[in-house]
């Protein structure tokens, strides 16, 4: 006689929160073992495809080093405690250095993983202002604070985000992005392959602008190969012709819409089609090409992402692809971008104040007098040495790792070493982990619910998607809300909205009150099981209701001052201060996605079956040549800030004279490359991280 044993599988479908794609999947569990993730083929959107990463969650969730306990650092070790003891002990240590020092000495860093923690992050962010504090640090200044500066001081509205539509779209132009491998920058890309290659099928035309031949260049309809920090020259060149006696602007929008034109048209005509070339290293006949695409098009979309907001010249890159928009009039048209009003934030349906031509900058850091705080924050730039002066004296550290993200990290080991406090809340053990005084173990992205918040503006169209829990919080993980919201209670600082009870409150509790103002309610979202799309492309409400007087500010006065000071450079090397390095043995150091890792997460896990990557530094085979460099071989990688190891990897998709060394590990380390001091863009206190000098030579 047999007996059948019940399986206790099942699947529950739920959407992945690595990246901005928010990508639908379906997570087979067995008990509380997460055994499969896979692709949501009924997801509108992703339509069955993930990526590795995504795949990966089962493994992530398993990691040996999850954070299951809350700790305390007693006598120099991380120990065990209770809850209790760990809030306990930690609210009376911040509220004595609030009582010694005034609030501003206690700080908080929010990194990528909050912005997908809807409710974790408001409560965060609640918990920082219910102490009164200003200092705030972001992952936004390390990779893109060029992008709220440039809408601020042309549209008056910081909170615009474009996106692509790909249904209607023609010509798309991809500056330093790479989708296929990132799945996009502030706009999602969920099935990337497919979606590029409908993007250039036909008529359409699909140009993508880097130094690598990536994943992304391989499918476009054409590439060119920029020399890093060339990316202004190429925008300025096609304004020039299009501004120019060739035509190709909208003359009549312009005159109706937009203020500045001849400003911008005089801060472009240096870029001649021979200066241009001799900045961005392409040729005549590329430029030429790329012009006459604008042209034939007539209207575009222009998307940018790390490879150019990371570089000395992001904002004005940036703001020359706002003006190239603006200048085909291919904002909210048929056949250019369109801005995301949001399903939760309903900026469309929001009055919004438009702020002056020059938006003043809030002071920065004490100790950092030149650099500026803009939008609640302070630029991480100045973290560093906000500890060193000891203003800084107690930091929360919120689904994030400075300890691999942030510029010279002896430096900034150091001054972790000498704080009072150093709270991480996170989901498996980190280097920053390591040097916490408490550690607050949060439940994953597997085990709470959530509906998309802070990348709310990411979805494809304006919809949104709910997930339940697929498993069980385990051990003594709880919900990163919950353990700020009971550290608040501690404190006498209400976190939750009103009407909540931090003891009775579940995540849909929250997520319910955060829906309040949504152009659904959190139940008929629930009600889908998936994505509840509200309507697509939403156009005209930014030129009706957000732009000053209807009208664009094409050549803010700050911007056009920082192209003219660029054109007046020899080089591109030029902005980046420190001690000269050997010119014939330079190249220059640019930004990478990996497929398998997203910043300093998933270095060590993967799905069943898949495999890990490393943290290599890719080098042109004739660059390695010349330098006596084997692949495979150990490399010293310095800057005139540092010196990291790392593996070198020989790639021909590289364009020669350049070095890839990809951000989120120790080994390379792209902060020791980098400086909290040197390089710092002026304007939005940005650490230089692409189109830095390097040298690089065998182990």
């Amino acid at each position: 006689m047999t007996s059948t044993a019940v399986s206790s599988r099942s699947e529950h479908r739920s959407f992945c929160r690595i990246c901005a794609a928010l990508c639908g999947i379906v997570v087979t569990v067995d008990g509380d073992q997460v055994v499969q993730v896979r692709g949501d083929p009924e997801h509108p959107f992703s339509r069955g495809y993930t990526c590795p990463k995504g795949r990966a969650l089962g493994a992530w969730h398993h990691h040996p080093d999850r954070l299951d306990h809350p700790q305390v650092r007693r006598d120099g070790v991380l120990t065990r405690v209770s809850w209790d003891e760990c809030l306990d002990d930690l609210a009376g240590r911040v509220a004595s250095v609030v009582e010694e020092s005034g609030p501003d000495a206690v700080g908080m860093f929010l990194a990528t993983a909050t912005s997908f923690d809807g409710p974790g992050g408001r409560v965060a962010h609640g918990l920082l202002s219910g102490l009164g504090s200003r200092s705030r640090y972001t992952a936004l200044t390390i990779d893109t604070p060029c992008r709220p500066l440039v809408y601020d001081l042309m549209a008056g509205f910081p909170g615009l985000l474009p996106a692509l539509d790909h249904d209607l779209t023609t010509l798309t132009v991809l500056v330093g992005t790479n989708p296929v491998v990132s799945h996009g920058h502030s706009h999602g890309m969920p099935d990337p392959v497919q979606r590029l290659r409908a993007l250039s099928a036909g008529d359409k035309e699909v140009w993508v602008l880097d130094p690598r031949r990536t994943e992304t260049a391989a499918l476009a309809t054409r590439h060119l190969a920029v020399r890093p920090g060339g990316d202004h020259a190429v925008l300025a060149h096609v304004l020039a012709e299009l501004l120019g006696p060739g035509g190709g602007a909208d003359a009549a929008y312009l005159a109706e819409h937009a203020d500045g034109v001849d400003e911008l048209r005089r801060a472009v005509a240096p870029f001649t089609r021979a200066h241009a070339a001799a900045v961005s290293g392409l040729s005549r006949e590329q430029l030429a090409d790329l012009v006459a695409a604008v042209r034939r098009h007539g209207r575009l979309v222009v998307q940018t992402g790390t490879g150019s907001t990371m570089s000395a010249e992001a904002n004005i890159t940036e703001w020359l692809a706002v003006a190239l928009q603006v200048v085909t009039h291919s904002y909210e048209q048929p056949g250019g971008a369109w801005f995301h009003p949001g399903f939760l934030k309903c900026l469309d349906r929001r009055t919004i104040r438009p702020s002056g031509p020059e938006p003043d900058p809030v002071p920065g850091p004490a100790s950092r007098p030149d650099l500026a705080g803009r939008y609640g924050e302070l630029p991480c730039a100045g973290l560093v040495d906000e500890i060193e002066a000891g203003n800084l004296r107690a930091l929360f550290v919120v689904g994030g790792n400075p300890a691999t993200s942030l510029p010279e990290p002896a430096r900034l080991m150091a001054a972790l070493g000498r704080l009072d406090v150093l709270a991480v809340a996170d989901v498996v053990a980190t280097e920053t982990v390591a040097a916490a005084t408490h550690v607050l173990p949060c439940a994953g992205q597997l085990e709470r619910a959530d509906v998309p918040d802070y990348v709310d503006q990411y979805m494809l169209v304006v919809a949104s998607q709910h997930t339940a829990a697929v498993v069980a919080p385990g051990a003594e993980r709880r919900p990163l809300w919950w353990s700020m919201a009971a550290l608040g209670q501690r404190l006498g600082i209400a976190t939750l909205p009103s009407g909540i009870q931090l003891e009775t409150c579940t995540d849909d509790d929250l997520l319910a009150a955060y829906s309040r103002r949504a152009r659904r309610p959190l139940e008929e979202l629930r009600a889908t099981d998936g994505v509840l799309v509200d309507e697509g492309p939403v156009r005209g409400w930014v030129e009706q209701g957000v732009l000053p007087e209807g009208r664009w500010r094409l050549a803010p006065t700050v911007l056009v001052a920082q192209l003219t000071s660029l054109t007046s450079l020899t080089s591109h090397a030029s902005l980046v201060e420190g001690p000269p390095l050997p010119a014939a043995a330079t190249l220059e150091m640019i930004p990478r996605r990996q497929l398998r890792t997203m910043n300093s997460q998933l270095r060590d896990a993967a799905a069943p079956g898949g495999r890990t990557e490393r943290g290599a530094v890719q080098l042109h085979p004739d660059d390695a040549g010349r330098l006596g460099i084997a692949d495979g071989s150990a490399v010293l990688v310095a800057s005139a800030s540092g010196e990291t190891a790392g593996t070198a990897v020989l790639d021909d998709s590289l364009r020669p004279g350049v070095v890839s060394v990809p951000h989120g590990w120790t080994d390379p380390h792209v902060g020791a490359l980098t400086s909290a001091t040197r390089g710092v863009d002026p304007l939005t206190g940005m650490v230089l991280q692409s189109g830095v000098p390097v040298t690089v030579r065998p182990a």
